[in-house]
């Protein structure tokens, strides 16, 4: 699943023409280029879902460039309601549940992770197995040595979150998350016990239930990453897409 709903403001103005999705790196949309990334890992099965300049999106999806022979591209089409990423999951669901496992995948990741070897990390207990970095940043997820997450915190505001209490953040990992997924379709069941609502972010749910349900994080000792969600982001995705390339 490929994550297009998005408004985009930080790609403003960009994003008040065309949807982020199709914002233009190197010539083609990023939509492209996570496909294209995606199927170099033998993936050709996509569900996309759509809001801001859904039609837009849908026309792109038409594409000789994506719409390629033996390749399923599937719509969840959210344009009466934006419903963030966990809802976003939730309303794909019949289209989504009976593969086992999915991959989720946010439409402005640009990564060198071997997506074969993401996947194989994936523990058969966890409903969901995240991508994490050592990156610098303010938001972080904590894990124990077992990498299971136990919880959230943003360094510039002390904000701790964890269904364990008031734990202390120095005893665990602090590690970025990526916007990249590898979920268990059992993920639709604990959605249904923990009577979740039709908007929701998926990092919170993972938040306030990893004490019942195991989510693991997987950290490669090197990850290529960039977030491509501010114009000034643009360029360096055009370097490192070129060095992709050349690999």
């Amino acid at each position: 699943m490929i994550f297009a709903a998005g408004l985009g403001t930080r790609l403003k103005p960009l994003t008040e023409t065309l949807p982020k999705a199709l914002v233009p790196v190197a010539g083609k949309p990023l939509l492209f280029h996570v496909m294209q990334r995606l199927a170099t890992f033998g993936y050709d099965d996509f569900v996309v879902n759509v809001h801001h300049f859904p039609d837009a999106i849908i026309k792109y999806l038409k594409n000789p460039d994506v719409a390629v022979e033996g390749r399923r591209i599937a719509v969840s089409d959210e344009r009466a309601l934006l419903r963030e990423t966990g809802g976003g999951i939730r309303y794909a669901r019949p289209l989504l549940e009976g593969s086992g496992s999915f991959l989720v995948h946010n439409v402005d990741i640009l990564s060198d992770i071997d997506l074969a070897w993401f996947r194989a990390q994936a523990r058969p207990q966890a409903i969901s197995t995240i991508l994490v970095s050592e990156r610098k940043t303010q938001r972080y997820l904590l894990f124990d040595d077992d990498m299971r997450l136990v919880g959230w915190t943003n360094l510039a505001t002390g904000e701790v979150r964890s269904p364990y209490g008031n734990i202390d953040v120095q005893k665990y990992r602090m590690l970025a998350f990526s916007g990249i997924h590898c979920m268990s379709d059992s993920i639709f069941d604990a959605f249904d016990k923990e009577k979740v609502g039709d908007r929701f972010p998926i990092i919170d749910f993972y938040v306030s239930v990893c004490d019942r349900y195991p989510v693991y994080g997987v950290c490669p000792k090197e990850l290529r990453i960039l977030d491509v969600g501010k114009v000034d982001t643009l360029a360096k995705a055009e370097e490192m897409l070129r060095e992709l390339q050349q690999e």
